[in-house]
Formats: C-alpha cells, sequence, structure tokens
C-alpha cells in the first residue's frame, strides 16, 4: 500500500537552508512496494500572496491538488481556481479544494474506472454542482491515473493546467492548453444564480485525455499555469531531467527538483523585464506585453518506480 509523509518543518528548513524557501512550502512522498510501475510523488509550490495566501496541505493559494492510490492505481492531480471570482465576493479556492478533494475521496473509496480519469473528474464535478451549500466558482483541472498492472498512465486536463512527461532527457507526452481565446482557459463552473449566461462553463467531458505507457525513470510533472507560463519548456526538462535518477537516489532528490522548479516559477513571475513563455503568448495574440504573470505556484512531481 502506498504510504504518504507530509513534510513540515524539516523540508522547509531545508528549502532555507537551500535558498529554496523560507515558509509556504510543502511536499508528499508517495512510496509503494509493489512490484509493478508505481509513482513516487512529491510537491511544492507557493501562493501568489504568501502573506495572506492558503499554504497547507492540499491547497497553495487558490490552487489546488491530491496524490493517492487504491488497490493497483496511483492517482495524482491539480486545480487551478479561476481567480476573477474574488471581485465578485467569491473565495476561488472552495471550488478548485473541493474539485480536487473529491478526487482523491472517490478514489479511495474505489469509486472510479482505471481507464477513465475524465469520468473521475465529472463525478467530482457534478457532484460539487448537487452541493446542499452551493460552491461557486470555476477551475481548471489535470487528473492522471497510473494502471500498475498495465503500466500505462491515462489522463484528462481540462483548460491551462497540465502536465508533461521527460523520458531519456527529451518529452515524450505532453497535454495542451484548451482556450476559448487567449488567457481565457476551458473551466470548469458555478456560476451564482441568474449569471450562467454571462460565465464560461465547460462540460468535464470536454476534457483532453491521453494514454500512453510508462517506464521506470520516466519523470511526470503535473502543474498549474503558474509554472507553464513562467518557465520556458527547455529549463523544465533540464530540471526534470535532474530528476531522472530520483527512484534510486531517494525521494530527497526528488523533492530538490520540486522545490527547484517551483521556486523558479515564483521568482520568473515577478521578474518585470523578462519574456515570458506568457508574454510571448501575449505579443502572439496582439499584445504588447513583457514580464511574467505572477500567479499561484503548484508543482506536483512524480517518477516512475519499480
Amino acid at each position: 500500500m502506498m504510504q504518504s509523509i507530509f513534510w513540515t518543518g524539516r523540508v522547509l528548513s531545508r528549502a532555507i537552508r537551500n535558498g529554496l524557501s523560507s515558509f509556504s512550502n510543502a511536499a508528499e512522498l508517495n512510496v509503494s512496494n509493489k512490484k509493478h510501475p508505481y509513482l513516487v510523488s512529491v510537491v511544492c509550490g507557493f501562493p501568489k500572496d504568501i502573506a495572506n495566501g492558503r499554504s497547507h496541505k492540499g491547497q497553495f493559494g487558490d490552487d489546488a491538488w491530491f496524490s493517492t492510490n487504491f488497490n493497483n492505481a496511483d492517482v495524482i492531480g491539480v486545480a487551478d481556481g479561476v481567480g476573477g471570482w474574488r471581485a465578485y465576493g467569491i473565495d476561488p479556492g472552495e471550488f478548485s479544494s473541493y474539485l480536487m478533494r473529491t478526487c482523491e475521496r472517490l478514489v479511495r473509496m474505489g469509486h472510479f474506472k482505471m481507464s477513465e480519469p475524465g469520468d473521475l473528474l465529472a463525478k467530482s464535478y457534478y457532484e460539487l454542482l448537487e452541493h446542499k451549500k452551493p460552491i461557486l466558482g470555476s477551475s481548471t483541472a489535470c487528473v492522471m491515473i497510473l494502471d500498475r498492472n498495465e503500466s500505462i498512465m491515462r489522463a484528462a486536463n481540462i483548460g491551462d493546467s497540465g502536465f508533461m512527461v521527460v523520458r531519456g532527457g527529451r518529452v515524450v507526452h505532453r497535454s495542451h492548453e484548451q482556450q476559448h481565446y487567449f488567457n481565457t482557459p476551458y473551466q470548469l463552473s458555478l456560476p451564482p444564480p441568474g449569471h450562467d449566461r454571462n460565465v464560461l462553463s465547460d462540460r468535464p467531458e470536454s476534457a483532453e485525455t491521453a494514454e500512453f505507457k510508462v517506464e521506470c525513470g520516466d519523470v511526470i510533472l503535473v502543474a498549474t499555469d503558474g509554472v507553464f507560463d513562467n518557465v520556458p519548456e527547455p529549463v523544465l526538462v533540464a530540471e526534470m531531467r535532474r530528476a531522472g535518477g530520483a527512484a534510486g537516489a531517494g525521494e530527497q532528490h526528488l523533492q530538490g527538483v520540486a522545490n527547484s522548479i517551483a521556486w523558479m516559477a515564483r521568482n520568473l513571475s515577478f521578474d518585470g523585464c523578462y519574456m515570458s513563455p506568457f508574454a510571448k503568448s501575449a505579443r502572439q495574440n496582439g499584445i504588447d506585453a513583457i514580464g511574467g504573470k505572477p500567479d499561484d505556484i503548484t508543482v506536483l512531481l512524480a517518477i516512475v518506480a519499480l
């Protein structure tokens, strides 16, 4: 059975010594002793507003994440609450957090199909819609399920959160952004009564799905757009290449790589003179922009081990 360890003080103090973070850092390690391939995963992140934002197990600001298992399946996911709701007095983090917590609970209860991560996402979303107290807001999301018996990873992604898989130092699989138009991703939503026509709301069935074989040593990054908007793909690949030996080197090495990616994304997001991936995309859409994009940061980094 996969065991989970939620590091707090030791990881934080180590991060301080390494110049990675003074606080708002978290990690969850997942290890299985089965002979089939399994995931070793860690997480690191920062809320955009470190002083006032959430930073605890399962959330960084309006981002949310989970990592769990059931029988022969390892399941990981991230979600990014749409911050624009805050202007209407709605907490954007509640929607994304509920979505991920429900996914985690459904997996632990065995109420999911190993072959359909999109169905897990849909079940969580429809349960949210039926909640007695409406949980208003919107969120992007990415969920991945490893079938240990078949060595197959399946993914469902809606919006501009996503995943990347590096094998042998190169990208072998990557999700694609789903955008209605620039900086307006596909999203699951529950608007306030009477605002349905004014709010973008995509069905979970609109999620992009993927299925592929995994190999021992594959490095998998699942992250919110705060990472992909600020860190160029070649830099992410270089960092993930360093994690390639983590299955043998230990989880602390993998954690160090996750810390590095998260801290890099955080720093670049507040660099006003940097030509970020977000700024490049803006210019391709006719918007004269430069600099990073300040945002919540969530890095869920995993490696396939035997």
